[in-house]
């Protein structure tokens, strides 16, 4: 992997992590809610791994594709990813991972329609999340 500069690195694991979260805890939330959509565990299995297949192949060249916290810790004990670098991944593995379960918390509620207001307020909070996890 060639180098690739600090910032860049925490985003594309805030990008990838959100996107399995979203993809991947969505489509198992659909499917215990929904049963007669038949997507049972073959669907959801199947739409954890196209969504960890797309981020694979969307960012792994930027960051190495972790999307997990114990992963990217995993790699640090072997020596295979610098301690520096973790910090900011790791912690935007995280931010990313609570910014897609809350989206897809408030598009799963009864009310499936967001006034402007909570939908301005929903759109700052998680701008606001995304450049902590940047900086």
């Amino acid at each position: 992997m060639s180098h690739v500069s600090l910032p860049k690195k925490p985003d594309a694991e805030f990008f990838g992590t959100s996107w399995l979260v979203f993809g991947g805890c969505g489509s198992a939330v659909l499917a215990a809610d929904i049963p007669e959509l038949g997507i049972g565990f073959a669907g959801v299995s199947l739409a954890f791994g196209l969504t960890v297949l797309t981020m694979a192949y969307a960012v792994s060249h930027i960051s190495g594709g972790h999307f997990n916290p114990a992963v990217t810790l995993g790699l640090v004990a072997g020596g295979r990813f610098g301690a520096k670098d973790a910090f900011g991944c790791i912690g935007a593995q995280v931010i990313g991972g609570i910014a897609a379960a809350a989206v897809l918390y408030v598009s799963l509620q009864e009310r499936q329609v967001l006034t402007l207001w909570q939908a301005a307020l929903l759109r700052m909070v998680l701008a606001n999340i995304h450049q902590m996890a940047i900086q």
